[in-house]
């Protein structure tokens, strides 16, 4: 078993050498090499988007999962089934995850409340695991540190570590920005973020969390999701720095739990401004309350004479340049963009690409919603600097769960 195991772990890293030859082998010689270099993926997180991700997954040759872990016994039973999963390799409880690292996969796709991400992908790149993890990839600033030294351990030691920000796998957003950062506006003088959309169920607080843990109410506790800010509003804000090109020196702002009877923690209204040093002004503004108002993720940039505007769910343009993009209207990004992180995904482990460029971005990111969150509930600024140092933990009580 050991030497198959290596056996194949090599071959995945020649796969694009051996792609070159393979018409030259019997019928039989290249099924046999197609079974042998697929990625044997480990999916960790089965609820919905966890669910719909290894169906994506399952669905694409280069890819076989070989084990699931849901901390719900009967989830991980009833995708395990659906995937075809033997019932030996299908695990439950808080330890799931490392029962799955220790029946040995290539890969592990992490799409759990974020608040697990930093322990599990860790344990993922001690085991020697690739790994695919969702956004944002962490709730506090030393869980966002662990990410950090996890991604740089994985390209030491030669493993693909993939963020799953879909803005940033389509062309218009990366053609508008590519000009924006190549000076298309001159002079940036203001960036605007907007993130609105319904808020998620938030029942009574129970003895423990477990019932938090499903249905997307995790959004609503900041110890499990991050709050609205953290664990939605990352995709403008993710954006916002790509058009900035750096992190911003401080943020100011203010928030507010607006929604009928909050339960969890979160603040679901919230204005805030980010300063840099000699350069724009950031505003970002975004709200999580059911009022109809629906969904938007945008990002626009003012500058000298011309501006660029990003959407989601909408046209993608820069105006008023001579290096103008027209652009167009971005359509189904979000199983777009897992389609083309899975692409990449597996295209890095097959020809050996371990640079890991989407690890820092998202890490900081996830630290400029961090820090606009805490300067909001604290009703000052708060500096990048002060939040790092200050490398504050929110504690998660896992009392009463299921080991």
């Amino acid at each position: 078993m050991a030497r198959r195991t290596v056996t194949r772990r090599t071959f995945l890293t020649t796969a694009a050498a051996t792609a070159a030859t393979v018409h030259l082998l019997k019928p039989s010689t290249v099924r046999s090499a197609e079974a042998n270099s697929r990625v044997e993926v480990g999916c960790i997180g089965l609820g919905g988007r966890g669910g719909l991700i290894a169906r994506m997954v399952a669905a694409q040759k280069g890819y076989q999962i070989t084990a699931v872990a849901d901390y719900f016994e009967p989830t991980a039973r009833l995708r395990g089934e659906q995937l075809k999963v033997p019932a030996a390799r299908r695990f439950s409880g808080l330890s799931g995850y490392r029962k799955l690292l220790a029946a040995k996969v290539d890969a592990v796709f992490l799409e759990t409340p974020p608040c697990f991400f930093p322990a599990h992908a860790t344990a993922a790149v001690d085991a020697g695991c690739h790994v695919y993890v969702a956004k944002p990839v962490a709730v506090d600033v030393p869980g966002c540190l662990a990410i950090a030294a996890a991604g740089a351990k994985a390209s030491r030691t030669k493993k693909v570590f993939l963020v799953d920000f879909q803005t940033r796998t389509h062309e218009y957003f990366i053609e508008g920005i590519r000009r924006v950062r190549a000076g298309a506006l001159g002079k940036i003088g203001l960036i605007s973020t907007i993130y609105t959309d319904n808020g998620f169920a938030d029942p009574p607080l129970t003895k423990t969390i477990e019932p938090r843990l499903r249905g997307l109410i995790w959004v609503n506790d900041v110890a499990i999701g991050g709050g609205n800010l953290v664990a939605a509003g990352v995709h403008a804000v993710d954006v916002g720095l790509w058009v900035a090109g750096r992190r911003p020196d401080r943020a100011m702002g203010a928030s507010r739990a607006s929604r009928a009877r909050p339960h969890g923690d979160t603040h679901d209204v919230y204005s805030l401004t980010y300063e840099f040093a000699d350069g724009p002004v950031w505003s970002h503004r975004g709200e999580h309350v059911n009022n109809v108002h629906g969904f938007v993720c945008r990002c626009m940039a003012f500058g000298r004479g011309a501006h660029f505007e990003g959407n989601y769910d909408g046209k993608t343009y820069l105006r008023g340049s001579k290096q103008a993009y027209r652009g167009g209207a971005v359509k189904n990004l979000y199983r777009s963009g897992i389609a083309s992180n899975l692409d990449r995904f597996h295209k890095s482990i097959a020809e050996g690409v371990y640079d890991n460029p989407t690890v820092a971005p998202s890490v900081d990111s996830t630290l400029a919603c961090i820090l606009g969150r805490d300067a909001a509930r604290a009703g000052s600024p708060l500096t990048w600097a002060e939040m790092i140092q200050a490398n504050r933990r929110i504690e998660l009580d896992l009392t009463g769960l299921k080991a």
